[in-house]
């Protein structure tokens, strides 16, 4: 069935302290029509959250699956699809940017990241990529790729500032869970 006849699925986003978020994802055999709608389903729940970066873990999926948009609002959507991402290069200047994350929701922080990194992985179809990806596309799909590991981007702050943010998810979800 093509694409645009498939129904999209908008998926619960899971938050810390869930512990599916610490699990390690497992690589993608190949791309299906099941890899495919997954990455679909990805998408339409990033985009409602909204957000520029989601990996299958954070929806209960832990395989090595990654979607990202990083279109500035009024552009054209631009998705990125990424099956069993992995990172063969990196450049040493770091760059700190403030990050965030939709299983962390209204936290945000620095993190240090590589610059520059060069990646290869499966597109929508099966298709090997391999590219540099800078700037802002580096920051995203290095947070992502964390996440297949099991790692959220609050794992790289002090104790303190990471017991805070998980203190904060939790009492938001209590606010939401009695409005």
């Amino acid at each position: 069935m093509p694409p645009y006849l498939v129904p999209m699925t908008i998926r619960p986003i899971l938050t810390v302290p869930n512990p599916i978020l610490k699990e390690v994802s497992k690589p993608v055999a190949e791309v299906t029509d099941a890899t495919r709608k997954l990455m679909d389903d990805m998408l339409e729940t990033m985009y409602a959250a909204p957000g520029i970066g989601l990996a299958a873990v954070q929806i209960g999926e832990p395989v090595n699956v990654i979607v990202m948009d990083l279109a500035r609002e009024g552009e054209d959507p631009q998705p990125k699809y990424f099956v069993n991402p992995e990172i063969l290069e990196t450049v040493e200047e770091m760059q700190p940017y403030q990050e965030g994350c939709l299983s962390v929701p209204d936290v945000y922080d620095d993190v240090d990241r590589s610059e520059r990194v060069q990646i290869t992985y499966l597109d929508y179809n099966g298709k090997r990529v391999t590219e540099w990806a800078e700037g802002l596309y580096a920051v995203c799909i290095q947070h992502e790729m964390d996440h297949l590991k099991g790692i959220v981007f609050i794992d790289y702050l002090s104790r303190l500032k990471r017991e805070r943010a998980v203190k904060k998810v939790l009492k938001g979800e209590k606010l939401k869970a009695a409005g």
